[in-house]
């Protein structure tokens, strides 16, 4: 009796989703499971046609992109890659980073308008960003960053990317050279204060992850973003420090309100 019954339950899982059909709000069914029209068009609006592009043959070819990630995603599950610690690990996180950006992008809504005086205050006080916007053209070499503080030193005396290159080589470290373009709107404030005022020539060095990239500015082109043009870099500008500040003034609270418990050696130290 118990074989016959998981005989009669294996044959019904097995069949279960032969009853569904792509209709309606369903666009395709992939083994049994369904996408929705809402995920499809969700996918297309990330989606930039130019003018003119067949909007069908896009959606056509946006679900088959679905489809393909469908398929090879219910293979990983059929090999057991959604079990793994790697998988629960970088999931958390990728479900944290989400629900951090929606509760970030709620409370911005939140936020007023800035008003034509936060507007113009705003304005004068970020020059690089207006006024005297400008577009460098750098120079690079990129490198895998040494830790040695020795090697360290003598990159901070050098006074060209030559230099650099020298010494990267002296410590059997290849450089790859590169050129790109720099709007000083992006640059945090603090750092342009000290890039700005180099003398011509002068390589600055930045770390990003475990990569050095080593930039020399070889020409400087003025952008400017005057009246009409800077209202609304100013606008979004003001709202993303808005933001900021307020998830900073929540986080703090909720730091506070939370109980964590750490093993020994393990917890941050005390604040100052």
């Amino acid at each position: 009796m118990r074989l016959r019954i998981a005989v009669v339950l294996a044959v019904a899982l097995a069949t279960s989703g032969c009853g569904k059909k792509a209709e309606g709000q369903v666009v395709a069914i992939v083994n049994g499971e369904e996408i929705s029209a809402a995920e499809l068009n969700a996918e297309l609006r990330k989606v930039s046609l130019p003018p003119g592009a067949d909007a069908k043959l896009a959606r056509a070819s946006v679900l088959q992109r679905i489809v393909d990630r469908r398929v090879i995603s219910q293979q990983a599950r059929e090999d057991g890659l959604d079990k793994t610690p790697d998988f629960l690990n970088q999931q958390r996180r990728m479900t944290e980073d989400l629900l951090i950006r929606m509760f970030a992008d709620r409370q911005a809504n939140t936020n007023q308008l800035p008003d034509e005086k936060q507007l113009a205050q705003y304005i004068s006080q970020n020059t690089r960003m207006f006024a005297d916007r400008e577009q460098w053209s750098l120079e690079q070499l990129r490198f895998a960053m040494p830790t040695d503080p020795k090697i360290l030193r003598k990159l901070d005396s050098t006074q060209s990317l030559q230099e650099i290159a020298k010494v990267l080589g002296e410590a059997g470290i290849s450089a790859t050279p590169a050129k790109t373009r720099l709007d000083t709107a992006v640059i945090p404030a603090d750092i342009y204060g000290r890039v700005a005022t180099m003398p011509a020539g002068k390589p600055f060095i930045f770390p990003v992850g475990g990569q050095g990239i080593a930039s020399v500015i070889v020409s400087r082109e003025p952008a400017p973003l005057i009246g009409d043009q800077a209202r609304p870099i100013a606008v979004a500008a003001l709202r993303h420090e808005q933001s900021r500040q307020l998830m900073q003034r929540k986080l703090k609270t909720l730091r506070q309100a939370a109980k964590v418990e750490y093993q020994k050696g393990y917890a941050p130290p005390p604040a100052k």
